[in-house]
């Protein structure tokens, strides 16, 4: 009986300390979680930096550089515990943002043999926040596409009841094995995260921080991609 007294009375310090230890797991991962996707977007910029070719290089250098400058200042605040990375929100033109992100891989889907193509059909479409988190979900949705889908990728940005949808496309990859059945789901259930590394997971913390959704639908005709996001005004008062 004292022999059970004193592993229950010891219980609640094992259950402490099993507590601690888990806790602790918990911010080590998150913290290797937050490097990884900082210096994944540090890459993305300098890829682009490095492939600038053909249409308009010197806005596709300029666009890229200052991507780049962003993730770096946000490696820095997760290197050295930093916590004034937030940007204020602003109306952001999405026509500008994918006309640039168009710019900056156009040479990446050339490389590959491909095409990259974007239909805009959205008029003047605003959205509210984060102009350079904006920007990198752009890059990693063509990014993913050109790399693990092609060779023809085409931007399709539409309104869609005061939203925006925007759509990126291609056309399928014979190295890559179709979905069975040609099933659809949303990226984070169907596990693509393991695939395709962090660039889908910025997509939809992206999504989620700005009112939006994203989902991602494959086959073994190629992969669709939707981020789908609120409208809003413009500083003079112009609707979406």
């Amino acid at each position: 009986m004292i022999e059970l007294a004193e592993a229950v009375a010891g219980w609640p310090l094992a259950a402490t300390m099993a507590a601690v230890l888990a806790a602790q797991g918990l911010r080590a991962g998150r913290r290797r979680s937050a490097l990884n996707e900082a210096l994944h977007e540090l890459r993305r910029p300098l890829q682009a930096i490095a492939l600038v070719g053909g249409g308009d290089p010197q806005s596709a250098l300029e666009s890229s550089v200052r991507l780049a400058a962003a993730a770096l200042e946000r490696l820095e605040c997760e290197v050295n515990g930093g916590n004034g990375l937030r940007r204020p929100a602003e109306p952001v033109e999405l026509r500008t943002l994918c006309d640039a992100a168009q710019r900056r891989w156009r040479a990446r889907a050339d490389r590959a043999g491909g095409t990259l193509e974007l239909r805009w059909r959205a008029g003047r479409a605003f959205v509210c926040g984060d102009r350079v988190e904006l920007a990198q979900a752009l890059d990693n949705l063509l990014v993913n596409a050109i790399e693990h889908g092609g060779p023809r990728v085409a931007i399709d940005v539409r309104p869609a009841g005061g939203r925006v949808r925007i759509v990126v496309a291609d056309s399928g990859s014979a190295s890559r094995p179709p979905t069975p059945h040609g099933a659809v789901g949303d990226a984070t259930a169907r596990g693509d995260d393991k695939r395709r590394g962090n660039g889908l997971r910025v997509v939809r913390q992206v999504a989620a921080a700005h009112g939006g959704r994203f989902v991602l639908r494959r086959s073994e005709h190629g992969s669709l991609a939707m981020l789908e996001l609120p409208t809003c005004r413009d500083r003079g008062g112009m609707a979406a």
